[in-house]
Parts: structure tokens; sequence; C-alpha cells
């Protein structure tokens, strides 16, 4: 297989889809989307340690703003972006393992929104929990998907 021209990433935003969804969920370690399951999606919300992160609009553009200067200053080509109320789309070229670009970006989006709702330092590092664990990397493979998916992100959204 031929290294990826670019990544496409996904995450959403904290509690905003569980296991057990009724639009579907992905199982970790499987790519199947699964059925919806009442008693799972329950069990899942029980274990939530926050409250369900909907992003505002002044929210969005911190986040948006954070992933353009990131790309910027690490040299990574951002391709598009859309900071959804409850999820973001990234598409991205870089040198680096993808699961790093969506680590870092998620990061440093958390803290600028920490610092912006005045969180102060307590537990393991003082912020909240803005996003859900891990994400979707789609590894895009040709100039004719990249094309794709950047139409999808900038104007299906």
């Amino acid at each position: 297989m031929n290294d990826p021209v670019a990544y496409f990433i996904t995450w959403t935003t904290y509690g905003t889809w569980l296991p057990g969804d009724e639009r579907g969920w992905v199982k970790r370690g499987e790519w199947k989307a699964q059925q919806a399951d009442r008693d799972l999606e329950q069990r899942a919300r029980a274990l939530m340690t926050d409250h369900v992160v909907i992003l505002t609009p002044e929210q969005r553009t911190i986040v948006d703003s954070v992933i353009v200067d990131h790309c910027r200053i690490r040299g990574w080509q951002l391709h598009a972006r859309n900071v959804r109320t409850n999820h973001v789309h990234v598409v991205v070229s870089a040198l680096v393992d993808p699961k790093i670009i969506r680590e870092q970006l998620k990061a440093w989006t958390s803290r600028r929104l920490s610092d912006n709702a005045g969180l102060q330092k307590k537990g393991k590092d003082g912020r909240r929990r803005w996003w859900t664990e891990k994400g979707d990397i789609e590894c895009i493979g040709n100039e004719v998907r990249l094309a794709e998916v950047i139409l999808y992100v900038n104007e299906m959204q």
C-alpha cells in the first residue's frame, strides 16, 4: 500500500455519541456499525464523569483557531476543517502518525477551551473532558479521494 496523501480525522465531543447510540456506533476494534442498544447507552451514560459537551459558537471558533495554528506551527498541511457543535473534522497531510495528530489537536484545543472557561487546575491536569476518547482516522490514498473528503468537510456538513 502506498503512503497516504492525507488523513481524515474525526472526533466527537464528550458524551454526545455513546456506545449503544440509536444513530449506530462503532465498537472499539471493529469497523462495522453496531445496532442501537438502549440499555448499553444508559450504562455508558451512567459511567460519564463530566457533563455532555455541546460547543457554543465561541468555543467552536476557539477550536478552529487552535487547529489552524497548531497545524501551521507543526508544519502540517491543513486541507480542511469543520468544527461542529458535537464533533470535529480535520483533513491534514503530515509525515507523522495520524494518532499523534489527533491527540495533539484534541489536547491543545482542550487546554484552550478550559483556559477560556476559566477552569482552575485540579485533578489530573485541571481541565474538564471536552472530547471522547480516540476518534476516527481514515487514510486517504489518492488525490481524487482527498478532493471528495475536502468537499464533504467544507460543504456537506
